[in-house]
Parts: structure tokens; sequence; C-alpha cells
């Protein structure tokens, strides 16, 4: 399967630890020759190549506890907006990779 989106980051080494550490992100497979990486959470794949960092697409993560991550998240130091409910259906929660690539993890109730 290929990704559903693809980022470009400054540095496929920085990104790559980002999105497996901090995100808990399984990497399928990464070339650093060309300089790229394919990760999975869930359902939602990614694809990570170096470059100057531009508009794509928004991955869509499913997470089990929204504000349990949004904690964990702001502790580590990430870029967090603030958790939006569509009340009794989901929450939502944009974050931002160290390159400014957004994320939305979702939680439904």
């Amino acid at each position: 399967m290929a990704p559903t989106v693809w980022y470009q980051v400054r540095s496929l080494d920085d990104g790559r630890r980002f999105y497996q550490d901090v995100l808990g992100f399984e990497e399928l497979a990464v070339d650093f020759d060309a300089r790229w990486s394919e990760l999975r959470r869930g359902d939602m794949e990614i694809g990570l190549a170096e470059g100057e960092p531009q508009e794509s697409g928004v991955a869509h993560v499913d997470v089990a506890d929204l504000k349990e991550e949004a904690d964990r998240l702001r502790e580590a130091g990430v870029e967090v907006g603030i958790v939006l409910e569509l009340t009794g259906e989901m929450r939502l929660l944009d974050v931002y990779d160290p390159d400014g690539n957004r994320i939305q993890l979702a939680q439904e109730l």
C-alpha cells in the first residue's frame, strides 16, 4: 500500500526520529540514498522525503485517548493545538512536526 500522505522534511533523520519516537509510527521502508522513508501508525501510512517543507495533505491518525496523547506530546515539547470535540462523536487535535507539517489526531467517542 502506498503512503496516503507525503511530507517534506528538512532532515530525514530528524523526521524519522520524530515520527517513530514521539508519534509512535513504525517504519516500513527507508532509502538512505534517495532520502525517503515510509511509516505507519494504525491505518495511516505516511511518506517522508528530504526537502523543503510545503503544504500537502494531512495525515489522520486514530488514538485511543486524545486528551492523554495531547498531554504526553505537550510534555515532550511538541507543538499541539487545542482539543476540539464534536459532542458525543469525536475529538480532534492538530499536531505539528518540527518542520511545521500538520498531523491530525482523532478519537472516536
